[in-house]
């Protein structure tokens, strides 16, 4: 049964593409020759050839870049885990679609196109603590969504959500795969008091006890996660398919994309963390995928808002490696050594 639930998901993850190394030594080739010292632009030295290794061109570009945000709405919201209401999933897509939220002027600046996707907000996942969240025909309903919005011909995509109690549903699936009890892994979300934190460590914990028995990776995304998780999941695995980078928002997209690469080992390759976000556990679930994040500005918005803003680095590194003269052009003498 678990594997022909997940079965869609896995089936993306069957082959794993592997980077164009070439490409990435010729970035590094003319990194060589730039007006500056070796290395010393950073980790924008390393992004170029991040994009050059997975869109296996030696002169990357940025001309179509996608902001993907995905919606989706939690059962165990109805055991106060959130500070707000699950209307509010609903009525932020909105204010996506108007261009109303952070991430609209965030994707703008960066010369992004956004791209909301709800999934099925007048249906609820099942609550965790008692039922798994999706069952294979909704897991698969939220694979396809994922799956669709990695268009071909995009340069790079970010992925990021947005789900009244969705933190609460990656904790569950943080602790599921990385282990530890509810406490060690929520935080305060959209702003929750001290009883509401508690409710969210012990809903956390009553899912664990209730699923036991759940041990692969992608179905503990399904019975732990959400749709907007597993679309996430989906997305990243497709654009793998189709050599496409990924920037990873915060701390719910983050435990999204674990289930894949517990799942498949190095799937998260083509991938950056864009921030670290200020969420309780992102840190720690950071530090245990080896993933440096690109940002650290105490952001907890969701919404793809890190990724998004991280774009503006992944285009400076650009600008820096086409746009500065070599040595040779700029009759700069090298070092003598």
């Amino acid at each position: 049964m678990t594997v022909h639930a997940t079965a869609p998901l896995a089936d993306l993850l069957h082959k794993l593409r592997p980077e164009d190394v070439t490409a990435a030594q010729a970035v590094a080739e003319r990194e060589a020759e730039l007006t500056k010292p070796a290395g010393s632009l950073g980790r924008l030295e390393e992004l170029t050839a991040w994009l050059a290794s997975w869109q296996g061109r030696a002169a990357p570009r940025l001309d179509r870049v996608r902001v993907a945000v995905f919606a989706g709405n939690h059962g165990v919201a109805a055991r106060g885990v959130s500070a707000f209401p699950a209307s509010v999933t609903e009525q932020m897509v909105l204010n996506f679609e108007r261009g109303g939220a952070a991430v609209c002027q965030l994707a703008k600046l960066a010369g992004a196109e956004l791209h909301v996707c709800a999934l099925d907000l007048e249906q609820p996942t099942g609550d965790i603590t008692r039922e798994p969240a999706l069952d294979a025909a909704a897991f698969a309903d939220a694979v396809a969504v994922g799956n669709a919005v990695v268009a071909d011909d995009l340069d790079l995509l970010a992925i990021g959500e947005m789900g009244i109690a969705n933190t609460t549903v990656a904790a569950a699936v943080a602790a599921k795969l990385l282990g530890g009890s509810g406490s060690d892994w929520v935080g305060r979300g959209t702003g929750v008091d001290d009883d509401g934190l508690a409710r969210k460590a012990a809903a956390v914990d009553a899912a664990l006890a209730r699923h036991t028995e759940v041990t692969e990776p992608l179905d503990v995304l399904r019975c732990l996660g959400g749709k907007e998780l597993v679309a996430m999941a989906a997305a990243v695995a497709a654009a793998r398919a189709r050599g496409i980078p990924v920037l990873v928002d915060g701390f719910v997209a983050t435990a999204a994309v674990l289930a894949l690469e517990r799942h498949a080992a190095g799937a998260l390759e083509h991938c950056r963390l864009a921030h670290l976000s200020a969420e309780t556990g992102h840190r720690r679930l950071a530090e245990a995928m080896a993933l440096r994040p690109l940002l650290a500005l105490d952001m907890r918005l969701g919404e793809a808002s890190g990724a998004a803003l991280a774009i503006q680095l992944v285009r400076a590194s650009l600008a820096c490696h086409h746009g500065m003269a070599t040595f040779a052009e700029a009759a700069v003498d090298q070092r003598n050594v």
